[in-house]
This record gives structure tokens, sequence and C-alpha cells, in this order.
């Protein structure tokens, strides 16, 4: 069995829609012994130091960045310390070494009770991974290591940055009988103030077998928090423009509230600008002309049909993304989709996606080979040129993942880099080589992102990993470059799905306050790339009570969601996400221009556009739970004057809605401050947007 393969099994079947239809969620569950076996693959590349360790640990990245793990933690105060070890591997961390180890030992102890023994032949040794984060408001990889009776192992410590090894730092020989502490600077490792730290190694160096020796007590050390945090806002030049299709929900077939009287009002009052059809996995088993789906002879009838979705998005003023049927489908039915909703109706959908996540396992696909990245190129040919005949003013894209070897399902048509010569199967690399071979362009690529799996949800954690969408875009655009030529280089980059949690059950982070402000600070992050669309999944979901409801979590709701709204047999329930939205609609929209703002700690974010009608918004993300901070906010080539309005939503609101005291909606005040210069204070777990306008306004 592929790598590839053991992996899937591993990842399970990913946010099955069927859960949305009643049906029992289908799960795909790999046996221990299949996960050790990858492992040891894995980590048998790496202490040889071949190039099968980079083709391994790159097919690793993508796994670890799309299916990420985080495990509950305690809020802290400011700053935190974030703990790795502590009698077992705490927030999200977890075990992917490939030496004789126990996490549990108990023989020799710093303190507590457990500490980790490793007993590493030649260059074995641990790895600790966990999902890629941010590490600019860390300092140093601080850990307790003890020699044993014997002593005098040596030890190479090393970062790891998206599944690639960075600097290394050799420890002195241990010494017996005694802890010593160890603090090594992530600068040495190279991993200071990057993205996408997914992990560290500690690995023997000697090339002999050494005599077993105990680690305790590992943690990042956080930067100190400043007095004032500064917030500098560079008005002089417009990095980009903003793009609508920044603002998006995905909508089901499943979604019977869609036609609900106040559907039309909710999404004019959040101002959404494009939706996605019929939702996710569903697509590949979807038949849009009798609203059915079909899967291993079992039909079901979706509640909304293409025309009722088509007029309500209509309605609300929204553009659509429709995803076609690759899996079971074909290209003649997808044409006479188009045909149907733009010659036939005249809704003048633009953007139309082949296939869901066609590299996964979990994807329905009854194709020859499922799954093969040849295939899909050999059949998107057919699908857009179709596609295109009925419509030539459509835009068709298709599914990309990261990571030059992810996915590499078959071998058989391998392709090559032709900026580094290397060989690659991934996914991306032979359905993009193919594409260019058969003389086909897509208009878009389709990228999905979710951070954690279910029952791995941390607060903390979560809120630092909105940074990693820069490493991801940039990864997405070297393969276009590198596959399709400077053909590629007007293909653009969209994502259609989104969220915090990969595969339901969703527990309580997804329908409370920190999966808002992720939500504000993932837009804002992705305003930093060249990302073009950003469609987070999804606008309506039934509550689920199953999930990971951990009081270590924050939120007074105690059910999951994906929606930003619930969908229930009685009314609904506008969650964090919904205002957040809100909020957002407020902050930017086509053609504003993107500024250059920078802040000097990490649990404050800061983004800042240029609007069309000539005021600045400011948005602000106070990602502490208890801390509020002073801001010192300079703004340059702009001159504000001294009143602004500040929209904000936050722990207030949110406890509004709670207990039904005040208004769970956005707050608006007005502040008679502002200027060039001047000091704002962010509330905990807060988003707050400043609009200010010149003074000749």
């Amino acid at each position: 069995m592929k790598l590839t393969k053991w992996v899937e099994l591993f990842v399970k079947s990913r946010r099955n829609k069927s859960l949305f239809l009643g049906k029992k969620v289908k799960t795909l569950r790999s046996s221990n012994r299949k996960i050790n076996l990858v492992k040891n693959r894995f980590w048998k590349s790496f202490c040889k130091g071949s190039r099968t360790f980079l083709i391994t640990l790159s097919c690793y990245a993508l796994f670890l960045n799309c299916h990420a793990f985080f495990l509950p933690t305690r809020a802290a105060s400011i700053p935190p310390n974030l703990e790795i070890y502590n009698d077992s591997l705490v927030n999200g961390w977890v075990d992917y070494g490939w030496a004789n180890r126990d996490y549990s030992d108990t023989s020799i102890v710093r303190n507590g009770n457990n500490s980790i023994s490793i007993t590493a032949a030649p260059y074995e040794g641990i790895h600790l991974h966990h999902a890629a984060f941010d590490t600019s408001g860390y300092t140093a990889l601080t850990f307790w290591i003890h020699g044993g009776s014997v002593g005098g192992q040596r030890l190479l410590v090393g970062g790891i940055l998206s599944g690639k090894g960075q600097a290394s730092y050799e420890l002195s020989p241990l010494l017996p009988g005694v802890w010593q502490e160890v603090t090594i600077s992530l600068s040495k490792l190279g991993v200071a103030d990057k993205p996408d730290l997914d992990g560290f190694y500690i690995k023997d160096v000697s090339g002999t077998s050494s005599s077993t020796y105990y680690l305790d007590n590992i943690s990042l050390t956080a930067v100190e928090a400043p007095s004032v945090v500064d917030i500098n806002v560079d008005g002089s030049q417009i990095l980009q423009k903003v793009d609508n299709r920044l603002f998006g929900l995905n909508s089901g077939a499943w979604e019977s509230s869609f036609t609900s009287s106040d559907n039309t009002s909710l999404l004019k009052e959040i101002d959404n600008k494009v939706l996605r059809f019929p939702g996710g996995s569903l697509s590949d088993i979807y038949h849009w002309s009798n609203s059915t789906t079909l899967e291993k002879d079992e039909t079901t009838t979706q509640p909304l049909p293409f025309d009722k979705f088509a007029k309500g998005a209509i309605e609300a003023g929204n553009q659509a993304f429709i995803t076609v049927n690759y899996g079971s489908g074909t290209s003649a039915e997808a044409a006479k989709w188009v045909r149907y909703s733009n010659k036939t109706k005249g809704y003048g959908f633009k953007y139309w996606e082949i296939g869901n996540e066609s590299y996964g396992s979990w994807e329905y696909d009854t194709n020859e080979r499922s799954h093969d990245p040849y295939t899909y190129a050999v059949k998107a040919k057919n699908y857009i040129s179709k596609m295109k005949a009925q419509d030539p003013t459509i835009k068709v894209g298709v599914v990309v993942t990261t990571g030059e070897d992810s996915y590499a399902n078959y071998t058989d048509h391998p392709a090559t880099n032709s900026r580094t010569g290397q060989i690659h199967n991934g996914w991306t690399p032979v359905m993009l080589s193919t594409l260019k071979s058969l003389d086909i362009i897509p208009d878009f690529v389709i990228y999905h992102k979710y951070i954690n799996g279910p029952g791995q949800e941390n607060d903390a954690t979560l809120l630092q990993s909105a940074q990693s969408w820069t490493v991801d875009i940039a990864n997405l655009r070297a393969m276009l470059s590198d596959y399709l030529g400077t053909a590629g280089d007007g293909v653009e980059i969209v994502a259609t799905e989104h969220n915090s949690v990969w595969s339901p059950p969703t527990g309580k982070q997804a329908t409370n306050l920190v999966n808002g402000l992720f939500l504000a600070d993932s837009i804002g992050q992705a305003l930093q790339t060249e990302l073009k669309g950003l469609l987070w999944w999804l606008m309506r979901a039934t509550p689920e009570t199953d999930g990971n409801n951990s009081a270590s979590l924050y939120g007074w709701r105690q059910h999951g969601g994906y929606g930003i709204l619930s969908q229930q047999n009685t009314g609904y329930e506008r969650y964090p996400t919904f205002y957040i939205y809100k909020l957002l609609s407020k902050f930017a929209r086509q053609g504003d221009g993107v500024l250059k703002v920078k802040s000097n700690y990490a649990l404050v974010s800061a983004y800042a556009v240029k609007r069309t009608n000539g005021t600045l918004s400011l948005l602000i993300i106070n990602k502490s739970p208890t801390e509020a901070f002073n801001t010192n906010i300079s703004i340059s080539e702009y001159s504000p004057s001294k009143t602004a309005t500040v929209y904000s939503y936050g722990i207030p609101q949110d406890e509004a809605a709670r207990t039904g005291i005040g208004s769970p909606d956005i707050a608006q005040t007005t502040i008679s401050n502002a200027g060039s210069s001047f000091s704002f204070q962010i509330a905990p777990y807060s988003a707050s947007l400043i609009s200010l306008r010149t003074t000749t306004q």
C-alpha cells in the first residue's frame, strides 16, 4: 500500500456532508499498525538523510497542514508559554518519533509523574509535531534532559517548517545522573518569526546506539507582552485590490431553510457576495436536473433544487460557484447544467468547479481510476471544452492541494518540475502537467483549508493558525509556475471551503466567539496574499451535541455546528461568525485597496484598507481571552480627522446573546482622539473596526 493511502486511512473520511442529510457518517479509520508503518517509513528516510526523506516529508507536510491536530489546554495569563510536554504531550503536540520511546516513563522524572524515555539506535530520535502555527509570539525552545546512568549521548535538535527541516543545534554530550535545562533560541533553529512551524526533532548524531536518556517539561517560551502594542499603517502604497469573492458562504442542496422568507434579508444583512452550491462532497453524487443524490444505488431527493437556490442567490445579489459532478457524473451533464443556468434561465452564474476534493479517498469517485490526477485532468479537458461551448464567458476551475508529493495515489504519470528538475507524483503536479500537455489551462484552481480535527480543538493555537495562508498560497503559486509555465500566471487561486474543524462532529469552538475571531483573522491574512476568493463552510448547519464541548474551550454554547446560522425545525440562532461577517461588511469590499500594517505583538492582529469612498478601515483583533491591550496607532500618508466611528464585536455582545440582557449585535461607538497618531484600547477576545475619514471629508 502506498504511503499516501496509509495517510488517507489515518485521516478518515473528511467532512462527509451526508451528516447534514441525516445519514450515517462513513469513516475510514486506520489501525495502530498502519499508523506505525507510516511513521517508521517516514523516519527511516529521515535518519538516512536521503532524498526519499524530502519526498516523504513533503507528503506529510500537506497532510498535517490540511488536517491539523489540536488538543484542549487551559486559558493562561499573558504572555503564556506554550507547553509541549508535561506528564504527557499537550496543546496539540503529537508524537511522530522513530526511536524506541515511552512518553509515560516513571523511572526517572524531574517533576510530576512521567517523563519521556528514549533509547535510540544510530540516528534515531523523536519528532514532536504540531499543526503549522506562527512563532512570532515565542522566543525559545526549552526542555530538561537527563543522561541516564551512563550519559555521553550526542544529540541534534532541529526545527521544521511546513515539513522541511531547518537549522539544527548539537547539544554537548549528556551528563549522567542529573537533569540539565536546555534553552535554544528559535533563531538558532531557523524557525523564529515564521508562520509555519510544525515540529521539532531530537535525534542521535553519533551514529552508534545510545543508552537511554530522558526528557521532561518541554515548552516554547513566550515573548513578553509589551506595555503598549504599536500598530503602524502605511497609507502610501496599495498592495492589491480587494475582491468580493473573499466574502462568501457555502450552501447545500440539503438546506431547506434556504427558501425561508428571511433568507434574503439575512444574506443582505451581512452583505454576502458569493454562494457555493450544491455543497462539498455531495457535489460528486448530485444530479442537478432532478435535485437527487445517488450513492451506491441509494437515491435521495434534496430539499433545495437548483432553481430555488438560484432564485435566492440572485434576490440577495450574490454571484455563485457551482460544483459539477465529477465523481459520478459526466461532462455532458455538466454542460447541460451550464446551458440551463445561463442560457435557458439567464442566471449568469460565472464560476464553475469540476468536482470537490477529488484527490481524497473520502470523495465518491466511480471513474475507471478513482482519485487519479491524470484521469481527472484528461476528463477535465472534456468538461471545460463542453461547458464553455455552452457559455464562453464562464470561468472553470480545477481541484488542487498543497505539496508536490501529496496524494501520490499513482506513480505511472510522473511530473517533472521545470525549475528544479525533480520528479513528483503528487496530485497537483501530475494534474497540472497533464493539463498543460493537453493544451488546457484552467481559469482558477480550487483549494480547501481546514485547521484541526474533531476533538482536538484548542483556542490559543487556532487563533495563531491563520498566518499559514501566506505559505499555502505561495506553495500553490510556485506549482502553477513550475508545471504550467507562463500560462499559469493568469490562473487565479480560490479557496471555496474554509473553517476550523475538518470533520464532524464539531464541538463548541465552532459556534462560539473564538471561531468568529479566527474567521476575521483568516480574511485579514487572506488579504495579504493573492487569494481571490474565500468561502466559509457553511451558511447553516444543524446543531451537533456530540462534539468537543470541553470546559477548556471558551464559550457558553454547548453544541457545535459549521454554520454561521443554526438550522433547526423552528427558528435559527445567529452565531458569532454571523456577526463577524456583518462587521467585515463595513471593513472591505470590491475595489478597496489593501494597505501594509504591522503590529509588534502576536496576540494583536491588525489589517487596513483604503476604501473607494476615501475612508480608511482599520481592523484590530485581540486574541487574548483576558487581557485588554493599549495600542498606539500610527498612520502615514493619510490624515484622519479626530472623530472616527468604531464597530466592535466581542465578549459583551456574546454575553448579551447568552443572558438576553443588552444587544448581541455589533456595537457602534465614536472616538474623538483619532489622528495620524492616537491611542486605542482593544478589549479581550474582540474584533474592532475603526472607520477613519480624512480632515477634508
